[in-house]
C-alpha cells in the first residue's frame, strides 16, 4: 500500500499536498483500490469557496459511488481536466497514478491551521490497517 510520507490524510481517503498557499486533493491509493475501476469524476464547485469536510465532488467506479470531501476549508480553483470523460480524458488515472497525475482538485487553502488536524502517513497507515 502506497502512503506518501509528504502528504497528509482525512479519514474519509482523501489526501492533500500543499504548495505554499495551494494544494491538490485526491484519493488515496487506498481508497482507489477499495473504489476498483474508477469510471467517472464529478466536480461542479470550481469557484466556490467550501468548508473543511464539505463535499466537492462525486467518484463514480464501476460498483459503487463516493462522495469528495474537502481536508481543508478553501477556494475550488481548477479541478483535473484529464479526469472528465470528454474526448481522450481519462478517469482512470486516480486508479493508476492517485498521488500524482490523478489528483483532482486544486484548491486555495483558507486557513492552514485546519492543516494540523489531519494525518499524517503513519496514522493514516494505522487507520487502513
Amino acid at each position: 500500500m502506497n502512503i506518501p510520507a509528504d502528504l497528509k490524510y482525512t479519514k474519509d481517503h482523501e489526501w492533500i499536498r500543499v504548495e505554499g498557499d495551494v494544494a491538490y486533493i485526491g484519493i488515496t491509493d487506498f481508497a482507489q483500490g477499495e473504489l476498483d475501476e474508477i469510471v467517472y469524476v464529478e466536480v461542479e464547485t470550481v469557484g466556490e469557496t467550501l468548508d473543511r469536510e464539505d463535499e466537492f465532488g462525486v467518484v463514480e467506479a464501476v460498483k459503487t459511488t463516493s462522495d469528495l470531501f474537502m481536508p481543508v476549508s478553501g477556494e475550488v480553483l481548477e479541478f483535473n481536466s484529464q479526469l472528465s470523460q470528454d474526448g481522450d480524458d481519462n478517469p482512470g488515472l486516480i486508479n493508476e497514478d492517485p498521488y500524482g497525475e490523478g489528483w483532482i482538485v486544486k484548491v486555495k487553502i483558507s486557513d492552514p491551521a485546519e492543516l494540523a488536524d489531519l494525518l499524517d502517513a503513519a496514522a493514516y497507515g494505522e487507520l487502513i490497517g
